[in-house]
């Protein structure tokens, strides 16, 4: 073989060589147990900004400060990290908000979603997200007639932007979720591992705010570099 020959063989096996792609991932550990999330890359001002907080340490002993049973547990409010016991929180926040990153087609609100918080469209008509508050989804299993009735109202609040796929549809039905808030808040990533942790904290005795009576904390997010 000619060095031509050659040079051209050593490129083409090296254009043809498997890519090594990162996944972005965050471990939480917890008081319950730990939560392993995979963030999307089709949603990269909030994967970023997620990432930027944890690389801070921000979430680090922060609580679980809103959790409601057969729904979600809510964390990220900065104000929890040193509450009094039956403090009432949820209204901490960085001084700014996350444009929306909505893309129900290809994320929505199925059993371990996780999404950002936000304030109501009264207030907030653009649907921007919070810069720390997030949630988990839990949520539950839904009949064909709880599907069609949600369906509307779905297509009501988001002006006929978003509507119930048969994929979507199939995924409520056999595993749960909360369908009510499809296309109107940002998912940006989902449990790959701890959804019995996510199973345990929705379940725990709440206030009359929806805090946990004995607090629950993240006591560390951990970024993870995953090689596919």
């Amino acid at each position: 073989m000619n060095a031509k020959n050659l040079w051209g063989s050593l490129l083409f096996s090296l254009l043809t060589l498997p890519v090594s792609a990162q996944t972005n991932e965050v471990l939480l550990e917890t008081t319950e147990g730990n939560i392993r999330i995979v963030l999307y890359d089709d949603t990269p001002l909030h994967r970023d900004n997620f990432l930027k907080l944890v690389d801070e340490h921000f979430y680090d002993s922060l609580l679980f400060h809103r959790v409601i049973r057969n729904f979600m547990i809510q964390a990220g409010d900065p104000k929890s990290k040193h509450a009094e016991p039956g403090e009432t929180l949820g209204g901490g926040d960085l001084g700014y908000t996350l444009p929306a990153e909505i893309n129900t087609s290809a994320h929505y609100h199925a059993r371990g979603a996780v999404a950002m918080a936000r304030e109501g469209d009264a207030r907030n008509p653009q649907r921007r997200s919070s810069a720390c508050q997030f949630y988990i989804v839990w949520g539950k299993t839904y009949s064909t007639k709880e599907l069609e009735a949600i369906q509307e109202k779905v297509l009501e609040n988001t002006k006929g932007q978003t509507s119930i796929s048969s994929e979507m549809f199939w995924t409520y039905r056999k595993t749960g979720g909360s369908p009510h808030l499809d296309g109107q808040y940002t998912v940006f990533g989902e449990v790959v591992e701890g959804l019995d942790v996510v199973e345990k904290i929705q379940k725990v005795f709440t206030d009359d705010y929806n805090r946990p009576v004995d607090d629950i904390r993240i006591l560390k997010a951990i970024k993870l570099k995953i090689e596919n």
